[in-house]
């Protein structure tokens, strides 16, 4: 009989099977020292004894050695080097993997932010090409790293993340796997040096791993990949249907207030998310917002909000308008 993980690698290499197109595959967790490195590595092993072609294209170790140990007898593809402000730096080499062409690619460190020079900024631009040429990947993010997530994360831990994906990449696996640990297994790995070095230890024990963090990012962690796998039957089953049931449709309003813009579009994008729905940003541009009268600090506001919803699939309505309320229902009658 397979083992759960077994059966795990079965279902991914039957999906592989049924599609030109690259299939991808995320391994998402709560936090740093979950395990997510580790299950890509075994994973790749396991391939590798189905006579499957993987390489590693990218695995960031963090010095731990259970991992590192992994990597040993893995096919890995040289990192690129290149210099930025005077200093050799390593990055991952989207080109080789192109070249290779692999039927799988593992790519640690999903919401990356390359270095400048780099063809895209990102990794998971660097992935979506690589799923267009028809290769496989197996990655691995964590929840706070998800887009919509932000304002959330924000409050629980007190840190702003900054290196972020949007909600369309984790939308766009066709495995997302959760790998999991209670808070009482995660503070254990920390204190025994499994997840950062001995003097860090206390300061990540005070400040991010706390229980009470632990447990917030784990139901998040939770009600994510519940959300992905209820999204999938939906959306098989409505291509299956003779009639598709009329989808919900969900409408953000904002002003050129800068904060409560970004709070009310990400929190329309976690709905539409969850319910595989689309939704819509409305801007009603007052005559006091005129182009010409609209202070330069706002128009910017205003400029990188349009940008974060249409990053969180969004579709973008701007009316001018002195009336705001009746623009409003106008707009979503038409739009109903």
């Amino acid at each position: 009989m397979m083992t759960e993980k077994e059966n795990n690698v079965k279902h991914f290499l039957d999906l592989i099977k049924k599609s030109r197109k690259g299939k991808f595959k995320i391994y998402i967790g709560m936090s740093a020292g979950v395990g997510k490195t580790y299950r890509m590595l075994q994973e790749a092993h396991t391939l590798m004894r189905n006579g499957i072609d993987v390489k590693v294209g990218y695995i960031e170790t963090h010095n731990r050695k259970e991992t590192h140990d992994l990597l040993e007898g893995l096919p890995i593809i040289p990192r690129r080097k290149l210099f930025y402000k005077g200093k050799e730096l390593e990055e991952f080499d989207l080109q080789a993997v192109i070249s290779l062409r692999p039927e799988i690619v593992i790519v640690d460190e999903l919401a990356h932010t390359n270095i400048e020079g780099s063809k895209n900024d990102k990794r998971w631009q660097d992935v979506m090409e690589i799923l267009d040429a028809g290769i496989n990947v197996i990655s691995a993010v964590n929840i706070q790293h998800i887009e919509s997530l932000n304002e959330e994360i924000k409050q629980i831990t007190g840190v702003e993340v900054k290196e972020r994906i949007p909600d369309s990449v984790l939308q766009q696996a066709d495995e997302v796997v959760n790998i999991d640990l209670t808070a009482d297994e995660l503070i254990t790995r920390l204190k025994e040096g499994k997840i950062y070095t001995a003097e860090k230890v206390p300061t990540a024990l005070n400040n991010f791993f706390t229980s009470g963090n632990i447990l917030q990012l784990r139901e998040l962690a939770l009600k994510e990949v519940a959300s992905q796998v209820v999204r999938k039957v939906e959306t098989e089953v409505t291509s299956r249907s003779v009639t598709a049931l009329k989808p919900n449709k969900f409408m953000a309003c904002i002003s050129s207030n800068a904060q409560t813009s970004k709070n009310v579009i990400r929190k329309t994008a976690r709905l539409a998310s969850y319910y595989n729905s689309p939704w819509v940003l409305l801007y009603v541009q007052t005559p006091k917002e005129s182009m010409d009268k609209i202070a330069l600090d706002k128009q910017r506001h205003l400029i990188n909000n349009f940008k974060l919803a249409t990053e969180l699939g969004g579709e973008i309505i701007r009316v001018e308008s002195a009336h705001v309320s009746r623009t409003i229902m106008e707009v979503a009658e038409q739009r109903q």
